[in-house]
């Protein structure tokens, strides 16, 4: 894999698929980049670059664990562009990796041409999606037939009173099957390490971030899947809002990775945004 050297000094990789004009793909997790795959043949459209944030995938372990914080790795984003000798890229951020893909928006948005959030995490606006929300759209499932002992699980997390969370999983994807299953273990995050500390104190500044989104003037898609929990079609659209040139899209079927639940329709999505 090819590699570039971070600001601190940390050896940081990335993959390259695809042919076309570039597309810097920021993971969720934090975990590698090879639970992406292809983001469901968007390669055929666009060249991805696939970064695996610092601890994770082929890059090094950091010396300061304080770098795994969400803001400090705006600036691993910025080193890879600059290595790539790139004026200007479009940027595409899945789940907690759109925490890191909107703090870059909002310090270098004279670097992006247009920005992809697929599956945003709102932490860096201060979006709360409240329990309520979360259990109604769980209810959408209730003729599954892993249903009843998701559904039970998922309120004692949502009460604080449980943390089986791998009980909780099938709601997360638009079909709970075998390909479902191999996907969600191939993305687990392994760094606890880079978990713990994404979003440490001082990670987050939701007012000041929604005031530099408010001003960014780049086209923005949010695509997200009708059944994702982690981030569902009401808070994705709140997020929409923050932005001057949003394009909402719900992909009907679809869970928090939609490219797994129908790829074809995902891939035409994203590539009739990027242009």
């Amino acid at each position: 894999m090819p590699t570039f050297c971070a600001p601190d000094g940390t050896r940081l990789a990335y993959r390259t698929i695809g042919d076309g004009d570039p597309l810097l793909c920021i993971p969720g997790g934090p975990t590698d980049s090879r639970y992406l795959g292809d983001l469901g043949g968007l390669s055929r459209h666009r060249r991805l670059i696939l970064l695996d944030p610092r601890g994770t995938g082929g890059s090094a372990v950091p010396e300061d664990t304080a770098s795994y914080r969400c803001d400090r790795l705006v600036e691993d984003v910025e080193a890879l562009r600059a290595h790539l000798g790139l004026a200007r890229t479009d940027l595409l951020g899945h789940s907690a990796g759109a925490n890191v893909a909107m703090g870059y928006a909002a310090r270098y948005p004279r670097n992006i041409g247009k920005l992809a959030l697929i599956g945003p995490s709102t932490r860096a606006v201060g979006i709360e999606i409240t329990r309520a929300t979360r259990l109604e759209l769980a209810r959408l499932r209730k003729d599954e037939p892993w249903f009843p002992a998701a559904f039970a699980a998922l309120e004692a997390v949502s009460a604080g009173t449980g943390s089986d969370w791998d009980a909780v999983t099938p709601f997360f994807c638009g079909r709970w099957d075998g390909a479902a299953r191999e996907h969600h273990a191939a993305g687990r995050p392994v760094n606890r390490d880079a978990v713990a500390h994404f979003g440490a104190d001082g990670a987050f500044a939701p007012e000041a971030t929604r005031s530099a989104l408010a001003a960014f003037g780049a086209p923005v898609l949010l695509l997200t899947g009708e059944f994702d929990l982690n981030s569902p079609p009401r808070s994705t659209a709140e997020l929409a809002a923050l932005f001057p040139d949003a394009t909402l899209s719900v992909q009907a079927g679809a869970g928090h990775c939609p490219w797994v639940d129908d790829a074809g329709r995902f891939a035409a999505a994203v590539a009739a945004f990027l242009g």
